[in-house]
């Protein structure tokens, strides 16, 4: 389809809700996936290296997977110009090699579940952010209410038992890390990255960070090995879904206002959490955890609910 088609496909209601949903599926899938693939390729029990191999061949097969969409949909070539290499370097050092250090690594001493929810934080942090770094993206007494409900979701979701806050570094602490990292990368693409097409942004920092993520488990002695076809379809359908997921939603935001699209994002942590509770079998119907969802996702609801939304 030509430029004017295309654009009149992805604005409308019945295609932003469903590729929306899509999108947020797929990367709600990522935390059970990611805690088999860790079971199938035998690492559940190896050190932070090996995952952070894992990772590194992940990303850089996502970001090869959308650059090659990118050159077969527009039948070129395509490389990212000059005023572009800013931003993919700020973007594979921040969004996908810091965050996915501390994403993977505290997937191993935390539950899907509860990985997901605290995950999604990086809404909130994104909007403290925008609010002190972008002139034009103030914070509003709604954006406020937002934020508070979502950190009250994220001490629901660590009460535990008793008075056990139930947090550790390397668990929740570095879930969090994460989270910062991935509203760090939002801000800066806001900031260093206006002007670049999103397929070229997404798919040159998918590979670049995959590649330090590979390089850095490398250096530090991690290894994985492929022991049958489980371990192919597993790290297969990670890259697919981070390079369907990534170009989807990128075309979402590149046709419509970014704030309209954004609302989705509450879907994010539901199919995180029922997605890990259906293939983790892990307990995702207790009232604390659904309190703790409950409140996280009204929070993202509320921080994007703006005057155009409605």
């Amino acid at each position: 389809m030509d430029k004017k088609q295309e654009a009149s496909f992805y604005t409308r209601r019945s295609t932003i809700l469903l590729i929306a949903v899509i999108a947020n599926a797929l990367w709600g899938s990522a935390f059970p996936a990611i805690k088999i693939g860790y079971r199938v390729f035998r690492i559940t029990d190896g050190t932070a290296a090996d995952k952070l191999v894992f990772a590194g061949v992940r990303f850089i097969l996502a970001g090869l997977l959308v650059t090659a969409y990118n050159c077969f949909s527009n039948r070129r070539l395509i490389l990212p110009q000059k005023k572009d290499i800013r931003g993919i370097v700020l973007l594979g050092l921040v969004q996908t090699w810091l965050e996915y250090i501390f994403f993977y690594i505290s997937l191993t001493n935390l539950s899907g579940v509860k990985g997901s929810i605290i995950n999604s934080m990086g809404n909130f942090f994104a909007v403290i952010l925008a609010a002190i770094f972008l002139k034009n993206d103030k914070m509003t007494l709604t954006k406020v209410v937002g934020c508070v409900l979502g950190f009250a979701g994220i001490v629901i979701c660590n009460l535990g038992s008793g008075i056990d806050m139930g947090f550790s570094l390397m668990g929740e602490g570095f879930m969090l890390l994460a989270a910062f990292c991935f509203a760090t990368g939002g801000v800066i693409t806001k900031v260093f990255a206006q002007g670049t097409e999103p397929a070229v942004l997404t798919g040159f920092q998918l590979a670049l960070g995959g590649l330090l993520l590979l390089v850095t488990g490398l250096a530090f002695g991690g290894k994985i090995a492929v022991y049958g076809m489980d371990c192919i379809f597993s790290m297969a359908y990670l890259a697919v879904l981070s390079a369907l997921a990534f170009t989807l939603w990128a075309k979402l935001i590149k046709y419509n206002p970014v704030g309209k699209i954004s609302l989705f994002g509450f879907l994010n942590p539901i199919f995180g959490v029922i997605l890990s509770g259906i293939f983790l079998g892990e307990d995702f119907l207790n009232i604390r955890l659904v309190a703790a969802l409950a409140c996280v996702c009204a929070g993202i609801y509320i921080v994007n609910y703006t005057k155009e939304s409605r």
